[in-house]
This record gives C-alpha cells, sequence and structure tokens, in this order.
C-alpha cells in the first residue's frame, strides 16, 4: 500500500541516496543513518498492578500484557502521584505536581502554560499521535504537541478558561457512522453505560486499535511517539468479555470482609458504608470482579493487535515501549471499589518499560511517576527540562544500582457531597472529613506514613502488613518512625513549594 511521504522522509531518502552515490565513487559499504527512537506508550485507566505482575496475575486472562511484561523492566512499586484520573494525568504528561501545576481534582484542567511530554521533546522530525481518554482539558482537537488526535470521551471543559466548549468525540462520530442513535439527554453522545454493552468490533479498545494501528502504518519510515489511552477498566465494570473469566475461579480480596475501626480516617469508614449498601456479599464483589477482568482482556486483545503491527514493520527494535496507569482499583480490598485512596491497590500501577537491546528484569525499588517525563526524555536521548520537577529513572531501567529514594504522593480533596445518610459521624463531621488534605511518604524500608490535615493519620509497615490492616499510628510504639517521616514529609513540602500545613 502506498503512503504518503513527508518533507522529512524525503529529506531522509535523498540524504541517504546522495551517501549510497559518495560510497560507491570510493569504493565503500554505504553508512546508515541513526534512527531515532520511536515511542509507544500505553495508558490504560484504572489498571491495578497485580493484574499485571504478580501471582495474582496468573489469572487474568491477558496473554499480551504478561508477554509484554516477560520482556521488560517491571517496576514492582510504582505510585502515582495522586490516585484520580486528572492529577495524575497531569503529572504523566507534564512532570509536575498537582498542588502546582492546579490540577488537584477530575474537574480541573492542565494549564497551557505547562508544556506536556512532546513539546518538551522538542524534536520536529517526530511524528506524534494521541488516541484515547485525554481529560486534562480539550478533548477534540490535537494540541500539546501531538499532530494526530482521536478522542473517546467527551469532557467539556477547556484548558485555556474555565468555560464549557461544545463537542463530539471521534469515537461517538464513529458510531454514529454506523447507524446507531445518541442518547437524546445526552446532547448528542453516548451514555457510557449504552456503550459498554457493545460488541467488542465496536468497542473503545477496539477503536483504539484500528487508529493506532494506522498511525504506525503511515509512519513506519519517521520517528514517532503515540500514546494510546484506553478508558477500559474503567466502571462501568461491563463489557463483551463479562464472562471470560468463570465466576468460581475469581475471588474477592482477602480483606474484602474488613470492618474498619475508629483509627482509620472517617472518609475511608465512610466510602466503606456506602459500598457496602450496594455491594453486601462477596458474591456481589466475585461478580463486578469478574466483569473487570473481563475489560483487563478487552484491552489486552488490542494491545495485542497493536504490538504485533509493530513486529509486523519492524519497528520493535527501534521502539521504547511503555505500559502503566493512572491509577489502580481497590476492586474489593478492605471492602471498597475504585480509587481515591492512598491504599497500595488506588495508588500502585503497573509500570513496564521495554526497549531495544534491554534484558526484562524486576525493580523492586519504589518509584513515582514525577518522574515519568524525565525518564522518558533521557531515554529518548533528550537532555532534562527545566519543567521536570523529578528525576530519570533510566539508570535503574539499564540495571544499574541507585541508591533507594522516598516516594511522595498527595490528595487534594475534590468538591463532593455525601450520597445519603451516614449513621457514622454528624454532617458537621462529614463535610470536614471530605475536605481533608493527604500528604503520604513511602520509605526503601517499608513504612508508609499519610499525614492528613483534618481526618486520620495512618501508618502502616508494609513489610509486615502487606494488606494495611494495622494502622501503627496511635499505638504509641512508632513515635521516632513517625517524627523521621513527619520531618521528610515537610522536607518535601518545602522543597516543591507546597504550603498545605499538615
Amino acid at each position: 500500500m502506498n503512503h504518503p511521504i513527508s518533507r522529512r522522509s524525503f529529506l531522509r531518502t535523498a540524504l541517504g541516496s546522495a551517501a549510497l552515490a559518495v560510497a560507491t565513487r570510493l569504493g565503500a559499504q554505504p553508512a546508515k543513518l541513526p534512527r531515532k527512537s520511536n515511542l509507544l506508550v500505553f495508558l490504560p485507566d484504572q489498571l491495578r498492578a497485580d493484574t499485571v505482575v504478580g501471582p495474582p496475575a496468573a489469572n487474568v486472562h491477558a496473554s499480551n500484557l504478561h508477554k509484554l511484561a516477560s520482556q521488560s523492566v517491571v517496576f514492582e512499586h510504582a505510585y502515582v502521584t495522586q490516585p484520580i484520573c486528572v492529577p495524575s494525568r497531569s503529572s504523566i504528561m507534564s512532570g509536575t505536581w498537582p498542588h502546582i501545576n492546579g490540577a488537584t481534582d477530575n474537574k480541573s484542567t492542565l494549564s497551557r502554560k505547562f508544556q506536556c511530554l512532546p513539546e518538551m521533546l522538542g524534536d520536529p522530525d517526530y511524528r506524534t499521535g494521541y488516541f484515547g481518554k485525554w481529560h486534562l482539558g480539550d478533548e477534540f482537537s490535537a494540541q500539546r504537541g501531538f499532530q494526530e488526535w482521536g478522542s473517546t470521551e467527551e469532557y467539556f471543559k477547556s484548558a485555556m478558561a474555565n468555560e464549557k466548549i461544545k463537542g463530539q468525540s471521534d469515537y461517538t462520530k464513529f458510531l454514529l457512522s454506523k447507524g446507531y442513535k445518541p442518547h437524546p439527554q445526552k446532547g448528542q453522545t453516548f451514555g457510557r453505560p449504552f456503550v459498554s454493552k457493545l460488541p467488542f468490533e465496536l468497542s473503545k479498545p477496539k477503536f483504539l486499535e484500528t487508529k493506532a494501528c494506522d498511525f504506525l502504518h503511515r509512519y513506519r519510515d519517521e520517528p514517532f511517539i503515540l500514546f494510546v489511552a484506553f478508558y477500559e477498566p474503567h466502571p462501568p465494570y461491563n463489557g463483551p468479555f463479562n464472562s471470560e473469566h468463570p465466576l468460581e475461579r475469581v475471588s474477592p480480596d482477602p480483606t474484602a470482609g474488613d470492618v474498619f475501626g475508629d483509627d482509620i480516617p472517617l472518609r475511608y469508614r465512610l466510602e466503606q458504608e456506602q459500598i457496602r449498601k450496594r455491594v453486601a456479599t462477596a458474591d456481589k464483589f466475585r461478580g463486578i470482579k469478574q466483569r473487570y477482568l473481563g475489560l483487563i482482556t478487552e484491552i489486552d486483545r488490542s494491545i495485542g493487535t497493536i504490538l504485533a503491527k509493530l513486529d509486523d514493520l519492524g519497528l520493535t527494535e527501534h521502539t521504547i515501549t511503555l505500559l502503566t496507569s493512572d491509577h489502580g482499583d481497590m476492586m474489593s480490598a478492605h471492602g471498597l471499589l475504585g480509587k481515591r485512596l492512598m491504599f497500595e491497590q488506588s495508588a500502585c500501577v503497573p509500570y513496564l518499560v521495554r526497549q531495544p537491546a534491554q534484558r526484562p528484569l524486576h525493580c523492586l525499588q519504589p518509584i513515582s511517576h514525577i518522574d515519568f517525563a524525565p525518564t522518558i526524555l533521557d531515554l529518548m536521548g533528550k537532555p532534562p527540562h527545566p519543567q521536570c520537577v523529578g528525576q530519570s529513572r533510566a539508570n535503574l531501567i539499564r540495571g544499574e544500582m541507585s541508591a533507594p529514594d522516598l516516594v511522595f504522593f498527595e490528595w487534594s480533596p475534590p468538591k463532593r457531597i455525601l450520597d445519603g445518610d451516614s449513621k457514622l459521624a454528624s454532617k458537621e463531621d462529614i463535610q470536614r472529613c471530605l475536605s481533608e488534605s493527604t500528604r503520604i511518604v513511602v520509605s526503601p524500608d517499608g513504612w508508609k506514613l499519610c499525614l492528613r490535615d483534618k481526618d486520620k493519620s495512618e501508618l502502616y509497615n508494609l513489610r509486615d502488613d502487606i494488606g494495611e490492616q494495622h494502622n501503627l499510628y496511635y499505638g504509641g510504639g512508632h513515635r521516632d518512625v513517625i517524627a523521621k517521616l513527619t520531618d521528610e514529609i515537610h522536607r518535601w513540602q518545602e522543597r516543591t513549594n507546597d504550603s498545605l500545613k499538615i
């Protein structure tokens, strides 16, 4: 199939022909021009780390993800900067903390004064594409250094001003072209419950798969940056592979039956109370998890097709391939669902890096998404960008030894009200806890401290208590650890211009 020849391809071909002519006259072999590394990033939404790597992953039907993990450097303890979509994505794309860039909840946008990864790369040779969920502002047009764009969501807030914008996602237009009628009350768009009932061939993952493979085919002769940002396995926990995993083989988390005591933050106890009103039995948790795993199978199929396309085009040996997520999902741990919590299931994500001539390995050192952008720049041979406040972790990817660091992350309260009544506290106390902020540090030796301004704090020893079932903050036996880690949080706040009093 013919494909368009860009000015860069033409120049590259012309230069190559000139080099061949000179080499022929000199009787020498023509020198190959070095090819710049491509970048392919898979960014699913709400993908738990242990569904990709670790013993529980063996029961997940995701052969392509597991194969990619077997070929990659696997960071087993990768933390987001804030366990909710917009703040986390803002750090991935800009290399800045949510409390600095202003994207502190899901109604925020990433200001255009902050550059995104392709802009920081600053290399005009690259063809750049972003397909899928963006959630940082305008969903509908190519922007922030991305030349090609394929949208699947309808978030109507602009990153230029505090105003709404009109538009239809490319996926909505695709469904309209297939003769589907939009929901009359959804503004000529399709609601997520409707979309979740469509067959795989009409699903968002398949739509993104097609877009990505076309992009790879068209720009196979040029260096490229491609993000494929799946909406799945985000709720509504429904899709074409709901029955992929036999229900009798799906187990809730071992902590699913836990009932929080008074030493646990009130906000968490409220979450647990509300979810148990909807999901009262282990069987209901099992059914939700079955459907969640089916969504992972769904994105796995599309990831497999995209990686096969990369192989078919001979691009794998020139491409850095990454997979991570913007946050995890409690998925029955502590009787909870979703994100927004500082527990490992919510705040930790899969983080795989596969690059040419790189041996696969597992890295146990905790790392943060704040280092995502500077690491990518380093792997692609670019200098550090002054906007990035993290550091490159390319040395860990190369298997080099490095002194382990503290990892920090944060929580800033969204504007939120409690659904329904609660017997746990007064309305005043509830409103207060819903507005709490948290700053968290994880130490290399497994201590995890969560300091809050308007709710209970927590201290866990992750080595002895991997399920985070024993809050040691109030027991009186670890005052030295609490004092030391509190000082570390305050020093981090000072370094990062974080004004929260905690």
